[in-house]
């Protein structure tokens, strides 16, 4: 596996969750939460410009976006909204790839964990998207150093 440090995004309807980790991909930290721009089409929104200006500054050889999935494997409308978040960061983040990996039960579990920390779920609100994100990267990696290759599937931003 070629170094490099690797993002995790967290896609939700109000905010972005933002996770990273080291060049040598062990540990996924959190790095912000960002205001979801919902009526965005083009890859200079707001949010995709954050998490692409962040791309940059820590040359990041991947993006992992969570492909949330009913829990049957079915996809749904959080599903669409995902890919089409990832298309649009595809296009911002090139030529650094963009790979979206099952996110089923990242938010739950996020949710459980900061619970277990002592945290009520009004105080949690701030960062939660960042703790699903962490979830997300954590999970690719794994999968990273399990398979010898990068998780999930890639998302190919159209032609230009």
């Amino acid at each position: 596996m070629p170094r490099g440090a690797r993002l995790g995004v967290d896609v939700g309807k109000a905010r972005v969750g933002l996770a990273a980790c080291d060049p040598d991909g062990l540990v996924a930290t959190p790095v912000a939460t960002v205001p979801r721009v919902l009526d965005a089409t083009g890859a200079g929104s707001a949010d995709v410009r954050r998490i692409a200006d962040e791309a940059r500054e820590r040359s990041a050889a991947v993006v992992y976006v969570g492909l949330p999935r009913h829990l049957s494997g079915a996809e749904g409308a959080a599903t669409v909204d995902a890919r089409a978040f990832a298309m649009r960061l595809a296009v911002a983040v090139a030529p650094v790839p963009v790979r979206m990996v099952d996110e089923r039960m990242s938010t739950v579990t996020a949710t459980s964990q900061l619970r277990a920390a002592g945290r009520t779920s009004k105080s949690h609100r701030p960062v939660i998207d960042q703790a699903a994100a962490v979830i997300i990267l954590q999970s690719a990696l794994d999968a990273e150093r399990s398979a010898g290759a990068r998780a999930g599937e890639l998302v190919e931003p159209p032609p230009t």
